[in-house]
């Protein structure tokens, strides 16, 4: 039964969920809010869905880039580079951001008569970003759940895996990762040093998958 809303942005984790729950989404949505990475991204959430067949809307929220503060919506010089798990990777949070495209998610979802909101949160992401933690996701899912007549929920199957174990459902799946974006700096190659291009590296290494990405140098 196609019951459910996607949150799909076109990196490894989101277009894994949508492969692995392609039966149960009725829409996927992609949110445009000014990150570097945006327009790469997106175009891969697009190509996905249009293979898939899944109805596939990008939703704009301008006003984050224009009232939010974070590296990732200032230009590829402000983005750190390291690992995902650094201090310094703190900077490129987007306050509530997941919050926000939960919210407007839920309301879409609403409103289409559909009781599923699906997320591709990971274990990985719960040292740097609060709105990534299982406490968030619960909170969260309590909020829509009883905002809605629909009683709308928010699965999150990914929360307490790391972005290997979902390399290795997306290997299972037949996903080609070539076919995503995670680079925070949104150049024409991934940049290959900054947090995200990092964890991406790491993660199709533990999963046993070639490393098809083209990285700048």
């Amino acid at each position: 039964m196609k019951d459910s809303v996607i949150i799909v942005s076109g990196g490894m984790d989101s277009t894994t969920l949508l492969y692995d729950r392609r039966d149960e989404i009725a829409l996927a949505i992609s949110f445009d809010y000014g990150s570097n990475h945006n327009a790469r991204e997106i175009a891969y959430a697009e190509m996905h869905c249009k293979r898939l067949g899944i109805e596939h809307i990008t939703i704009p929220l301008d006003f984050m880039h224009k009232y939010f503060r974070s590296s990732l919506l200032e230009g590829a010089d402000a983005i750190p580079e390291g690992h995902y798990a650094d201090e310094n990777m703190k900077s490129t949070v987007v306050p509530f951001r997941n919050g926000i495209m939960l919210a407007v998610a839920a309301g879409v979802a609403e409103s289409r008569n559909l009781t599923k909101l699906l997320i591709a949160n990971h274990g990985g992401d719960h040292t740097i970003y609060p709105d990534c933690r299982p406490e968030f996701i619960s909170a969260m899912d309590s909020a829509t759940n009883a905002g809605t007549y629909v009683g709308v929920r928010v699965v999150a199957p990914y929360t307490n895996i790391t972005k290997g174990d979902i390399a290795r459902i997306g290997k299972k799946l037949g996903i080609d990762y070539a076919e995503t974006w995670s680079c925070y700096k949104g150049g024409e190659k991934h940049c290959g040093k900054c947090g995200t291009c990092v964890e991406r590296k790491e993660a199709l290494a533990y999963a046993g998958i070639e490393d098809t990405t083209e990285y700048e140098g």
